[in-house]
């Protein structure tokens, strides 16, 4: 036993030698040594834990194929080579590279320490190092390597965690062995040194590669392989974004964006590069659990209002309350700096307290400064995502209210409204996310503040929470006033935002009337209020900023006077200490103001959408909806009474109800202008509020409109209206509408993408889209409203054989029609007068019952009388007799079937060489891919334009402001240093010192620079508001004044929701946003250079670092824009469609319920709101990567200075100075990151102006008026239209539509205009008032050329009815004399000729009778009789009718027949009809077909001859009007 003790103890005493040789190495190194054998042993437990892991589950799965996968690092994946290829990208080979070359470093180091052991120059622990390292790198390499095996697209967590550790301790080192030798020189040199410099380069670069995450491995899969993650989601984006299932060091340092940015960097963004929001972001998910909440109060709040703040409240609390984590402890963080800014001082002024005090302070800054850069960046992306999430879920809400609003609730809201609730009060709630923890925050940071001016001066602390409490209550009425200016800017941009959409609408009625000019004028007066209240509100902002800016100015004031009255002695560390925490103050205290109108505001807003919200639904038991099959009856009404408005005490819309239509039955609905019909469709739609019966309908209904609702899109999407294509079906469906032929001549067929509203379309051929639409829903009750008054007789025969007839033989369809040759068809017909049905009946019963329904027959049977012709130039034969016959077909009901088939298939014959031709020059067209009329909003590509910048600037006082307002930012930011070192400076650096000057003097000093500088932010902040409004003035109105002079063929190619995108959100931003932004960024500027040039006075090596800081702050930042500015152009883009569906869908909701299709279109709203939120919600955490990257480069310069100042020998530095420099170094990186991102937000605003700018080059329509080509103000006198060669093609990419037309209509005479649709009859009146420029050619009115004279000269002098009667919202007098010409004497004249004198008279407000938007409370015939009181309040030499008669019944066509014939006995009537009648009394007939001239002569010679198109066109009207079968 004895023998064993030495050995025993020798080994004990050399392990104890072993450890203390160990412990007696330099900290770094056994930092590293631990570090790395801690690592190493993470490892192996991974490693172990997976194999156990891959066993259990072998077992458990019996080898299934996903062990493979289980397996992890131990078995790389299985992949089929054939179905992926990999590629390796540089950086995972610089990656792999960088490894092998540290690795190779730590082996020779540990080859060159294992030589100096051997030859006894060192003990066993100089190998310990080197050993672990190279353990170490072995690892590491072998990980890196290992993902290529797996092919992972990203580096795994632990070897990013390695890889930062490794660089975090070299950098340690570096720092150490560059300190030992500058004191020691060459001495300090050995092996380890050498490597560590050698690897730093190399560590670096992994550490950059740790922070990316990702490895530069593509796999590229077989594209069967992927499946898309939304069905209506394009096929080129199936991504979602990575931020759903990022790690937590990819959250906080935001390195999930680097690949879209990455992207961006290289090309331009487009919409399908941008991943797809997380399923917890999408509109969707959040809109659900929103109106689960909504609803639930509404159910527990019968009685009273629910709240919509709390329903946001219950909905978003918990991202709210994660939210708050981040933001208290961000409070908390940035008080650290100023509570340890006098302990700082009294360091570097002798005070010592524990060894290295001076390194655990300047740590102690740095950790703060870092935390508080992390937690602020995840506040700020918190708030945003809340802040979309709210906006999501309350757009869907109001656009599902939308569709659902009462026609009564619809009279209060219009669509302007509804889009603006949309557009600005949504988006004021979802921006208050940003104010919701300031309510609660401003108390705490009021408190610290307090806690550490307490430790500084005492008891005076209470001083600075009374002026503190003075400045929040000075603030107060302030922002009221603000609120009321906001809130009166708000309701006058409803009010012009309404006029304007109503402007877009209607810009065609608009021009052919010359009446833009008054309505530009209008909306330039409601600008013109509008702007008042804006000066309002911006000047009591630039106020509010001088408060603001001089809150902390008073509050430090009267702090350090109370401190100086009570005796108590300040010095530089204390003072400092207090001036760092009133900055911190700054912010909260500004910001209160703004809390309290942003909280108004927000209220008022969520008061507005609670109120719409809450807004009466359509009744849902107003129809009783029974499955199909269940009843044998259709349609039944019992006892009904609808009333339109039932809050009124006037009579019902319709009463005593009573009706019963069978499966398979035809109901007709007829009789006069005003009389119910439509409200009688309305009625079983559920539309109209029912006040007592009862409505069952039996089957899924289909709805035609009378005035058409199409959808912008191409006419495939109209047609289908979300149903699934079948082939069959669908050539059905066009061939019952008579579409083929119009498909074939447009250049995309049914691929042709319609205009807004279908501006592109002919009435007629809207109508047969709605029909066809209709049609293919295949569903069981067809309401059809007169769909056969927009079409001519041939068409119109046609249709109703081959649709009502023949395609819904077995339907059931009630249809309201004023053409009687339709009515012997129907099963039973319907007479409605003032609201009742009168008559109901089989035809021929109704006729022998005589009364009104014999009065529409009669009034029919005399048009078609008028259309015999009395007397023949040639002698009679029996060709004349029979033609006589056929012409007098539907008085003597004599004409043979067979007669009109004969003369069908003639006309067939006859037409078809023409239609080949047409057909042919089509194909042509469709060969070379014409573009389409409504083209994808353009957006700019790349960087903005300078000239945009320069634009705005000169658009206010030529730019002379922006010197001055740089001038005045300047003084302030040297009057605020000023007074800041004058405070350091003139108190004592410790206690017990003398101070330098008297207490008044330091007083009276201080406040005059502080005060004096706050009066230069006043200045500012008017110079700003000033410049502002002027720019914004005068840019909005350049682009009205655009806008109002543009071709019809934009408004024509431009949906609605793009221009009203401009004139709303991007005018707002430059009325609200842009000159603050500007001012912003300025005053960011100076104050950056101020802090630098503070820093750089007290240690100029600052520099050092500052310059490659400014210079890798400016190469992010030009990084970031490249996506930043596209993903801000796509949200701007992505905008139109939410806006453009959601007036859309409002103005053809009746449509929307009447196919039972508000599913699909909340789905669509959904999609689109998604679509949206992609780049937004990418746009967001952008501007927060920069900010962070931004931000940690500004903390280590900000750590590198704190090492400086403190490493500097005792006394070779003021410590006042240096505490200076410390209060303005706690601002740098706040300053930088404000720098930057005012920079980028900036210039994402500008492009607010760049859109502006673009629409206010709209190429402008010829002049209103050319001075040298003034026609007589008597012209035309005579009335003479001469049309010569005239050409006309849309768009120079088009074909042409008129082909040398010529033709002279003499003055004074009748001109009857008639061919089938799409003949180019409305293009020949279009270039008559020159809404499109001819291509060639001329026309000349009383031998004036109409191209040289202007264009107000010419349509004023001209008179139309036009196709689809446009009332404005405002009253009948302002519809029928908007330019106040006329006295009201003669208004009533006009009124009484055309027959609506009594209507007006029974009313209240007689000529102030009001008009809703559309005119929805006037039938479309009262429309379009207030149509010709206009042109007979105008009396023009010339007066045009384009369909004007299609929408009212035979009786009332007769009637304003007979008033043109009588008050317009003198003039040029140029009258397009589809109804012959009214054109078969002319005096001269023009028969178009295809673009060209058929025919030209007096109706009796044309129906003499026996080939004449005409006549073809009066057999099809007269065949039509007896020979259609009843059924």
């Amino acid at each position: 036993m004895s023998t064993t003790l030495p050995p025993s103890s020798s080994s004990v005493g050399s392990s104890n030698t072993l450890l203390n040789e160990i412990l007696s190495l330099p900290v770094l190194e056994l930092v590293a040594t631990c570090a790395n054998l801690a690592l190493l042993l993470v490892f192996l437990i991974v490693i172990f834990s997976r194999k156990v892991l891959g066993n259990v589950g072998s077992v458990r799965y019996d080898n299934k194929d996903d062990i493979a996968s289980n397996g992890g690092a131990v078995s790389p994946r299985v992949v089929d080579a054939q179905t992926h290829q990999v590629r390796i990208g540089t950086w995972f080979k610089l990656s792999v590279l960088s490894c092998l070359y540290v690795l190779l470093v730590q082996l020779v180091v540990l080859g060159f320490d294992a030589v100096a052991l051997i030859q006894g120059k060192g003990n066993l622990s100089v190998i310990l190092l080197p050993v672990s390292q190279g353990l170490s790198w072995i690892v590491l390499s072998f990980l890196a390597l290992n993902c290529k095996a797996q092919r992972l697209d990203r580096f795994p967590f632990l070897l990013r965690v390695w890889w930062s550790v490794s660089f975090v301790i070299c950098l340690c080192t570096l720092y150490v062995d560059g300190r030992g030798l500058w004191d020691e020189g060459y001495k300090h040199l050995q092996s380890h040194v050498v490597a560590n410099f050698a690897a730093t380069p190399a560590l670096a670069f992994l550490c950059i590669v740790a922070a990316r995450g990702a490895t530069g491995i593509e796999v590229c899969g077989d594209s069967d392989f992927r499946e898309p993650l939304l069905a209506e989601e394009e096929s080129g984006c199936v991504k979602v974004t990575p931020y759903s299932d990022a790690g937590i060091f990819s959250l906080a340092t935001l390195s999930w964006l680097n690949p879209i940015l990455s992207l961006g960097a290289r090309r331009p963004l487009e919409l399908k590069d941008i991943p797809l929001v997380a399923r917890k972001d999408r509109a969707k998910t959040n809109y659900k659990i929103l109106n689960s909440n909504w609803e639930r109060l509404k159910a527990e709040n019968s009685s009273g209002q629910p709240s919509l703040a709390w329903a946001l409240l219950r909905s978003f609390w918990k991202e709210a309350a994660w939210n708050a984590i981040f933001a208290g402890l961000n409070t908390l963080v940035s008080y650290v700096g100023p509570y340890m800014v006098s302990y700082f001082v009294d360091y570097l002024s002798g005070k010592q307290s524990y060894p290295n005090e001076g390194y655990v302070l300047a740590g102690i800054f740095f950790v703060a400064k870092l935390v508080e850069t992390f937690t602020t960046r995840q506040w700020y992306l918190g708030v945003d995502i809340l802040g979309m999430h709210v906006r999501s879920a309350l757009t869907a809400m109001v656009y599902r209210k939308g569709l659902r609003l009462s026609s009564l609730a619809k009279q209060s809201h219009t669509s302007g409204e509804i889009v603006n609730y949309m557009a600005v009060d949504v988006q004021r709630v979802g921006d208050y996310s940003w104010y919701l923890h300031d309510m609660w925050m401003l108390p705490m940071q009021i408190v610290l503040a307090l806690l550490i001016l307490y430790k500084n001066v005492g008891i005076a602390c209470i001083a600075t929470l009374i002026a503190t409490i003075i400045s929040i209550v000075v603030t107060v009425p302030v922002a009221r006033i603000q609120e009321d200016y906001q809130d009166k800017l708000m309701a006058a941009k409803d009010e012009r935002m309404r006029k304007t959409s109503e402007c877009l609408r209607n810009m065609r009625i608009l021009k052919l009337q010359a009446w833009e000019d008054r309505y530009q004028i209008k909306l330039e007066e409601m600008r013109g209020v509008e702007f008042k209240w804006l000066r309002k509100a911006l000047y009591s902002q630039a106020f509010i900023t001088f408060i603001f800016w001089s809150s902390p100015i008073f509050v430090s004031a009267v702090t350090f006077a109370t401190c100086i009255l009570l005796g108590g002695e300040l010095t530089a560390g204390g003072v400092l200490s207090a001036l760092a925490t009133f900055r911190i103050l700054q912010e909260p205290l500004r910001n209160f103001p703004d809390l309290v109108s942003t909280m108004a505001q927000t209220k008022v807003s969520i008061d507005r959408i609670s109120c719409f919200l809450l807004e009466e639904e359509l009744q849902e038991d107003a129809t009783i909806v029974l499955p199909h099959g269940i009843s044998n009856v259709a349609v039944e009404i019992k006892d009904g009474i609808f009333c339109w408005d039932p809050s009124s005490s006037s009579r019902p819309t319709l009463s005593g109800i009573h009706m019963k239509a069978e499966k398979g039955m035809r109901v007709a609905v007829c009789g006069m202008v005003g009389s119910g019909k439509s409200s009688f469709l309305s009625c079983i739609l559920g539309e109209i509020p029912k006040l007592s019966g009862e409505v069952r309908v039996c089957g899924l209904s289909a709805y035609v409109s009378q005035s058409a609702w199409i959808q912008s899109g191409n006419i495939e999407e109209n047609i289908l209206f979300g149903s699934p294509m079948d082939k069959a079906k669908y050539k059905n469906v066009l061939h019952a509408c008579s579409l083929k032929k119009d498909l074939e001549l447009f250049s995309h067929g049914d691929q042709t993408i319609i205009g807004d509203r279908g501006i592109n379309l002919s009435g007629g051929q809207k109508q047969r889209v709605q029909l066809a639409r209709a049609l293919y829903q295949d569903a069981d009750i067809y309401l059809l409203d007169d769909p056969f008054s927009a079409v001519d007789a041939h068409t119109g025969s046609e249709l109703f054989r081959e649709y009502i007839l023949t395609a819904l033989a077995n339907k059931t369809v009630i249809y309201v029609t004023h053409q009687v040759e339709f009515l012997p068809a129907a099963d039973l017909i319907l007479v409605l007068k003032e609201g009742c049905i009168i008559q109901a009946g089989k035809y021929d019963d109704l006729l022998q019952a005589g009364t009104d329904f014999n009065a529409l027959v009669s009034a029919h049977h005399e048009a078609i009388e008028a259309m015999e012709i009395p007397s023949f130039s040639s002698e009679d034969s029996e060709e004349h007799l029979s033609l006589n016959a056929l012409v007098i077909s539907s008085k003597k009901s004599i004409c043979s079937t067979n007669d009109i088939d004969n003369l069908a298939k003639e006309l067939q014959e006859g037409s078809s060489n023409s239609d080949q031709k047409a057909i042919k020059e089509k194909k042509k067209t469709k060969r070379s891919r014409k573009k389409q009329l409504v083209q994808e909003e353009e957006r700019v590509r790349g960087r903005i334009s300078m000239k945009v910048y320069l634009s705005y600037m000169a658009a206010a006082y030529k730019g002379l402001l922006i010197p001055l307002i740089i001038m005045a930012q300047t003084f302030f930011q040297f009057l605020q240093i000023a007074s800041n070192w004058w405070m350091a400076w003139a108190n004592p650096q410790t206690e017990g010192d003398l101070p330098k000057v008297s207490p008044t003097e330091l007083l009276v000093v201080y406040m005059a620079l502080a005060f004096g500088s706050s009066c230069f932010i006043f200045v500012r902040a008017i110079l700003v508001a000033t410049f502002g409004l002027a720019a914004a003035q005068k840019l909005f109105l350049k682009m009205l004044r655009s806008v109002f002079h543009a071709p019809m063929s934009f408004f024509d190619s431009t949906p609605a929701g793009r221009i009203l995108n401009r004139v709303s959100v991007d005018q707002s931003v430059v009325d609200l946003d842009i000159p603050f932004r500007l001012g912003g960024f300025a005053s960011t500027i100076i104050q950056l250079i101020g802090i630098v040039g503070v820093m750089t006075e007290v240690t100029w090596q600052v520099l050092l670092l500052v310059i490659p800081m400014g210079v890798a702050c400016l190469w992010m930042q030009k990084y970031y824009m490249a996506s930043s500015r596209e993903l801000v152009r796509i949200v701007s883009i992505q905008k139109s469609p939410i806006i453009n569906l959601f007036a859309e869908s409002i103005a053809g909701a009746s449509t929307i319920r009447g196919f039972g299709q508000e599913k699909r279109f909340m789905k669509r709203n959904l999609y689109l709101l998604d679509c949206f939120a992609r780049p937004f919600f990418c746009s967001l955490a952008a501007i927060e990567w920069l900010c962070l990257r931004m931000e940690l480069l500004s903390t280590f310069v900000f750590a590198f200075c704190m090492v400086l100042l403190v490493s500097f020998p005792h006394g070779s530095i003021d410590p006042s100075m240096a505490g200076l420099a410390v209060t303005y170094g706690l601002n740098l990186n706040a300053r930088l990151s404000r720098w930057i991102l005012s920079f980028c937000k900036l210039e994402n605003k500008i492009i607010s102006i760049e859109r502006i700018y673009q629409y206010s080059q709209i190429p402008s329509e010829a002049p209103a008026i050319i001075e040298d080509f003034r026609p007589p103000p008597s012209w035309p006198e005579n009335g003479t239209i001469e049309i010569i060669d005239l050409k006309v093609r849309y768009k120079e990419n088009l074909p042409v539509v008129l082909h040398g037309v010529s033709c002279t209509f003499p003055g004074g005479k009748k001109i009857g205009i008639v061919g089938r649709t799409g003949s180019g009859k409305s293009t020949l009146i279009q270039a008559l008032f020159r809404l499109i420029e001819p291509s060639d050619g001329r026309i000349l009115i009383d031998n004036i050329d109409i191209l040289h004279i202007g264009l107000h000269d010419l349509r004023s002098h001209l008179s139309i009815i036009p196709q689809d009667p446009t009332l404005f919202e405002g009253t009948i007098r302002g519809n029928l004399d908007p330019l106040d010409e006329h006295s009201d004497q003669h208004i009533w004249e006009a009124l009484d000729k055309s027959q609506l004198g009594d209507i007006i008279r029974e009313k209240d407000q007689k000529l102030d009778t009001p008009v809703l938007e559309n005119g929805d409370n006037w039938s479309v015939g009262q429309r379009q009789l207030v149509s010709l009181g206009r042109a007979l309040l105008k009396q023009s030499k010339i007066l045009v009718l384009d369909e004007a008669t299609a929408s009212v019944d035979t009786a009332t066509d007769n009637l304003i027949q007979k008033i043109i014939r009588d008050e317009f006995k003198d003039c040029t009537v140029c009258t397009i009809a589809h109804r012959i009648p009214t054109v078969i009394d002319s005096d001269l007939v023009l028969v178009l077909s295809d673009g060209r001239v058929a025919e030209f002569d007096i109706p009796s010679r044309l129906l003499e001859d026996k080939t004449s198109m005409f006549l073809k066109l009066v057999a099809e009207y007269s065949s039509r009007s007896s020979g259609i079968p009843a059924g």
